[in-house]
Parts: structure tokens; C-alpha cells; sequence
């Protein structure tokens, strides 16, 4: 089977993936690109954004380290320059691989784009996520998701209601004869 290489950058606020890669071979340039495709898609403030990363060869290397030499990004490098890992990129991942790519016959570079694209595209837009109280990546990255919380927090209420409402309205036959013989 062909080797594929995915390269991926996600937003370790939101969880929102902000750009991927496939390619048939591994190149440090598909890094380069990859992560100046993300800083461009990365909302703006007046800090370059920040890769958090491990210390693999596609993180360090000669365009890399030029891209942050530069000013475009500053890098960090998890468990080195700060006390945390890099767990948010690796547990997606995890994800994408053991729960939707292993899934699928891998055959062609092709086939992993489209399926990708797929996973991605689902889960900025549509899965929401425990952490942000049901909130999808891309209402956390964009802050269109506030009223979600309050309406996920009203139907689960509304619902338990209901749940109650029914099954206080259920009788079995063995209860209403106990209740006769009083």
C-alpha cells in the first residue's frame, strides 16, 4: 500500500481545524504550506499566532524554522517550553484515524482527501463538543454558539419533565392491586 502523509493544524482554543494537507510523500515544504495556509485562516489579533508543537521533523525543519524566523508564527514546543503536551491535535488524530479513515479502504490519495475533507468538514460544523456545552469547533472559533448552552440546558429540561410526566402515568397491575388492598 502507497504511503499518505497528513499534515493538519487545529485551533487549540476552539478544536476547529483550520487547514490539512494529504500528500503521496512526506516534504517539509507540505509543513511550510500547511501552516501558512492556517495563519491566514486564523483569526487576527496583533500577536502572530502561536504553533504549539512536538519536536518532529516536520515541525523543525529549514522552512519551518525560516516561516517562524520570520515573525508569521512564534513556535513552542510542548513539554519544553510549557508544562503541557500537544494532546489536542494528537487525540483528533486519533479520531479521524481509528473512527472514520481505518473504516474505509484507503486505496488512493484521492480516496483519503475526499475522506478527509468529509471528517473535517463534520467536525467544524456539525459535532459538537462536551468541553464547550454542545457547541460545535467552528461556533467556539467564530462566537456564533452562545445560545446553545441555554437551549441544550432548556430541552434537557423540558425532557426530564416529560420522562417524569410518563412514567408517573404509567400503573402496572401488580401496583394498583397493592394500592386496592389498603
Amino acid at each position: 500500500m502507497q504511503q499518505r502523509h497528513l499534515h493538519a493544524v487545529i485551533d487549540n482554543f476552539s478544536r476547529r481545524v483550520l487547514a490539512w494537507r494529504v500528500s503521496e510523500r512526506f516534504h517539509p515544504g507540505n509543513s511550510l504550506l500547511i501552516l501558512l495556509e492556517a495563519s491566514r485562516n486564523a483569526t487576527q489579533s496583533e500577536d502572530p499566532p502561536t504553533l504549539l508543537t512536538d519536536g518532529g521533523v516536520e515541525n523543525f525543519n529549514s522552512a519551518v524554522d525560516e516561516l517562524i524566523e520570520s515573525g508569521t508564527l512564534r513556535r513552542l514546543l510542548a513539554m519544553t517550553d510549557m508544562g503541557f503536551s500537544n494532546s489536542l491535535i494528537e487525540s483528533w488524530w486519533r479520531v479521524l484515524k481509528h473512527h472514520w479513515l481505518y473504516l474505509n479502504a484507503l486505496d488512493n490519495v484521492q480516496t483519503v482527501r475526499k475522506l478527509v475533507m468529509f471528517f473535517v468538514d463534520e467536525h467544524n460544523t456539525r459535532l459538537p463538543h462536551s468541553a464547550f456545552r454542545g457547541q460545535t469547533p467552528d461556533e467556539m472559533y467564530f462566537g456564533t454558539g452562545a445560545h446553545v448552552p441555554r437551549e441544550l440546558d432548556s430541552k434537557r429540561k423540558e425532557a426530564r419533565a416529560a420522562r417524569m410526566a410518563t412514567s408517573r402515568a404509567v400503573s402496572c397491575e401488580a401496583c394498583d392491586s397493592e394500592g386496592e388492598g389498603r
